[in-house]
């Protein structure tokens, strides 16, 4: 006889025995549950219970409710140069991303009162540089300190190489650099989005294979998430890897 859930155990006492209810994982549900907490700070705490036959229970998912936030994780830590050549400066900025295929178009969403911001905005051109994980204190200084009281691209030993397509100058130590144009500054609120054309693409050539395939898992990148940094690791797949069929071999046994 299926078992019915008929009573919902307190969050406090949920969590006490969290790990008794997790640890014998049972296949088959009869009935499921969701309870939620009010806590005094205005959070609320979304719980799913299911019941199994045989007795057992099991806490499939426990979410605290929190109000809207940027939240979105792992992010690129990259490092965008602007300027010319003799007048130059880095920021970090992590609040990027492709936004079209056809044409290439990107983003970076900055502080006005950021020093960077009016040189992009005057010249209506930067450089998405990424970054590998060698490069993250780079990467991390060049986010924290200004460039109107220090050149960056010295402090942190950089390599200023010129570009094919803008006259802001790309970091030669990255493996990968994104030469854009702007063609439209949105305000937000807290930043501005400068929306862009990627116009040219600048690559290490040791990350091309001789086919011209790119290799950028060789590059070492390195992500943001929640103030931390992280070196990308193993490959888990590949972009449509589920939906691929596994082949036969020739030499195997017909059922």
């Amino acid at each position: 006889m299926p078992l019915l859930l008929t009573f919902l155990p307190s969050y406090d006492k949920i969590k006490k025995n969290q790990h008794r209810f997790s640890k014998n994982r049972i296949a088959y549900y009869t009935s499921c549950a969701v309870t939620r907490t009010n806590f005094a700070n205005g959070q609320n705490s979304s719980i799913t219970i299911c019941a199994a036959a045989g007795g057992g229970m099991e806490i499939i998912m426990a979410k605290i409710k929190w109000r809207g936030g940027a939240l979105i994780a792992p992010l690129p830590p990259v490092m965008v140069s602007s300027g010319d050549m003799e007048n130059s400066n880095i920021m970090t900025v992590a609040w990027t991303g492709i936004i079209n295929t056809i044409p290439p178009k990107t983003y970076i969403s900055v502080r006005p009162k950021r020093h960077s911001y009016n040189m992009i905005k005057e010249s209506g051109e930067f450089v998405i540089n990424l970054t590998p994980a060698r490069l993250v204190k780079e990467a991390d200084y060049c986010g924290i300190y200004t460039g109107a009281k220090v050149d960056k691209f010295e402090k942190c030993k950089l390599t200023k190489e010129p570009a094919t397509e803008v006259k802001c100058a790309l970091i030669g130590e990255s493996p990968l650099s994104l030469e854009c144009k702007v063609t439209e500054i949105i305000p937000l609120g807290t930043h501005d989005m400068f929306l862009a054309d990627i116009v040219a693409v600048d690559v290490d050539e040791e990350l091309i294979d001789k086919e011209g395939k790119l290799h950028l898992e060789k590059a070492g990148l390195a992500a943001y998430a929640h103030g931390e940094y992280f070196e990308l690791g193993k490959r888990i797949g590949k972009f449509g890897f589920s939906a691929t069929k596994k082949k036969k071999h020739r030499n195997s046994p017909k059922k």
